[in-house]
């Protein structure tokens, strides 16, 4: 039987986080907790170049796990309203992907958006787990 465990630090810091909710946050709220940030893997590939001038940091992001990816199994894509951007980066996704594939709710920000020649640093963006 293989053993199934989440990086040591990813799962510490989650559990971290828990342990700091603020007991008079009330049930029901939309407490959620940083997980990670991270640049858009992918972003001279896809649609973002098109939707670049409609973005802006603080827009929702819309996570969807690839499980069938052909060029990583862990793999996250990234969308806004519907368009592809490209994907979390494949050194970043894989507690991600895990708590997704375990029915955890993600909700995805865009935090930075900067004009740059290199596509890595166009956009970052923030991923939040609901508690």
């Amino acid at each position: 039987m293989s053993s199934y465990r989440l990086p040591l630090i990813p799962v510490a810091a989650l559990l971290l986080a828990l342990l700091t909710v603020p007991a008079s946050a009330e049930p029901g709220t939309n407490a959620k907790i940083l997980l990670q940030s991270s640049p858009l893997a992918g972003f001279r590939y896809y649609e973002g170049k098109k939707l670049w001038s409609e973005m802006k940091v603080g827009d929702a992001l819309h996570l969807v796990r690839e499980p069938g990816n052909t060029y990583d199994a862990k793999a996250v894509r990234v969308e806004w309203q519907g368009h592809k951007l490209g994907y979390v980066p494949r050194a970043d996704n894989e507690a991600l992907a895990r708590f997704m594939d375990r029915g955890s709710k993600a909700e995805a920000r865009i935090t930075r958006l900067k004009k740059s020649s290199n596509p890595w640093q166009r956009m970052e963006f923030e991923v939040y787990l609901g508690l």
